[in-house]
């Protein structure tokens, strides 16, 4: 009988050729260990790692990995009962925490400059049958952005990507440390902030960037600039524009291994949006964003007589990604942490507005420089954001608003001002938002919409039922 990958048709021509490559080069003797990672709903990589005496297997048949990986919430807790029937939400397919399987794409094979003797493969998800699994978060990506493809335009975006980078002082691994989740590091700050893109400032923390920056290029990143952030210990590291899903798995990737590179180094990096630490700003994630015609490969955002404004289809994108904006929000802006960044004259948008160049709005339209260059600037997301639930969101509303062909309302001047539906102002206000879109429940499906809501209801939960430092504070000797 033919092995697993080859008896379902899950691999392309280049992909089976690739995976001789891959195996080719495991046999250079060069490399120890392959990981295998998949992204779960939370946009973490998961999975096992691998010796090269297994990958042959595991490029035939996949390789198993517990299904309970799909029902964790963002402390690693299993949020349902899955030794139950239906794992306790109907769904056969996880009941009892058994296995699912991820097969390798061999076109993300990455040797990790890090990690002496150490490749990575990013994996999508199968059921023993065979079928896909319907929760993958790659997966939909790669079907939101073949539904624009039957339209006649790829989806082009660009990363801009704040994250806060500090010195490691105590990891935090006493006993007592330990939990779900554990205690946070402690940390000291690399820049005191405030002094955004100022040369000095970025001369004093170019030595652990100047790490970040070999390796991602290492790993063929599409690195486009390093720069000095506004807020204490802040930077923010820009992307060149790829199309399809290839930025979103660059973002996954990006955000690992810096990660795992400022750790091996004594730092640490963080993308929670707004840490508790002093003086802390702010993190954002820009994604600039446009449609190339598949069939002249021009921009289908500018105009076609080069003046400075969106095309039609520019416009008509514009409308579908405000008419979705408020409810899309959980897949932007995912934490509860993400949404104490929506201030009045922040840099973060509070309202479903867009502006012409203006950067505290929601959509931020530029289309006065070159026409190849035009694009919808989103600010809204967090960098904790699940990169193919952001993309997905955006491609679909996007998509919504090309289908219903209405026009969007004019630009603002005053964008904190405007009178515009606000942002919902915590997650809980958005989950609700999402959970009553017609719009988005078409674009993601019912199924995977009401799995998510479980999942984010569960920690949304689990933070309304803890007591805060501040409750202690306000109250404890008050009453």
């Amino acid at each position: 009988m033919p092995a697993f990958i080859e008896r379902h048709g899950l691999w392309t021509d280049d992909q089976r050729r690739q995976a001789d490559e891959v195996l080719a080069r495991l046999k250079g003797g060069d490399l120890h260990q392959v990981r295998l990672s998949f992204p779960d709903m939370h946009g973490l990589l998961r999975g096992k790692t691998l010796l090269p005496g297994a990958m042959p297997g595991a490029l035939r048949d996949g390789c198993a990995i517990t299904s309970t990986l799909l029902l964790k919430d963002t402390a690693h807790r299993t949020v349902v009962p899955v030794f139950t029937a239906g794992a306790g939400i109907g769904n056969a397919d996880l009941q009892g925490g058994g296995d699912v399987v991820m097969v390798p794409d061999p076109a993300t094979f990455r040797h990790l400059p890090w990690a002496p003797g150490t490749a990575w493969m990013m994996c999508d998800l199968y059921h023993a049958d065979g079928r896909p699994v319907a929760l993958s978060t790659r997966r939909i990506a790669q079907a939101a952005a073949a539904r624009l493809a039957d339209l006649g335009f790829d989806y082009v975006s660009g990363l801009e990507v704040e994250f806060h980078l500090t010195r490691l002082v105590d990891p935090k691994l006493a006993p007592a440390d330990s939990g779900q989740p554990g205690t946070p590091p402690e940390v000291t700050l690399l820049h005191q902030g405030y002094a955004y893109l100022t040369e000095q400032r970025f001369d004093q923390i170019e030595p652990v960037l100047d790490i970040l920056r070999r390796d991602c290029l290492a790993l063929g990143l599409p690195l486009h600039s390093l720069e000095l952030e506004f807020g204490p210990s802040q930077c923010e590291f820009v992307f060149s524009p790829g199309s399809g899903i290839q930025p979103a798995d660059d973002m996954i990737l990006f955000r690992n291994a810096v990660k795992q590179i400022a750790r091996r180094h004594g730092y640490h990096a963080s993308f929670m949006c707004r840490p508790q630490l002093p003086n802390a700003m702010s993190s954002g994630w820009h994604l600039h964003q446009s449609l190339r015609d598949r069939r002249t490969g021009a921009n289908a955002f500018a105009a076609a007589d080069g003046a400075p404004r969106l095309s039609r289809i520019g416009r008509l994108f514009l409308a579908g990604l405000l008419r979705g904006a408020a409810a899309a929000t959980p897949f932007s802006t995912p934490t509860i942490n993400g949404y104490k960044r929506y201030r009045a004259n922040s840099l973060a948008p509070d309202r479903v507005a867009w502006g012409e160049d203006n950067r505290g709005a929601l959509l931020r339209v530029l289309a006065r420089g070159e026409p190849g260059a035009t694009r919808i600037e989103n600010r809204i997301g967090e960098p904790a954001a699940n990169p193919y639930l952001y993309l997905s969101s955006q491609i679909l509303t996007g998509l919504a608003g090309i289908e219903a062909g209405e026009e969007p309302p004019p630009a603002v001047d005053s964008p904190y001002m405007a009178e515009a539906e606000a942002l919902p102002t915590s997650l809980e206000s958005a989950l609700v938002l999402l959970d009553r879109s017609d719009l988005l429940r078409r674009g993601f499906g019912d199924g995977f919409v009401d799995h998510f809501l479980m999942i984010k209801c569960a920690e949304v939960a689990r933070y309304n039922s803890t007591v805060t430092d501040w409750e202690h504070r306000e109250y404890f000797d008050l009453y």
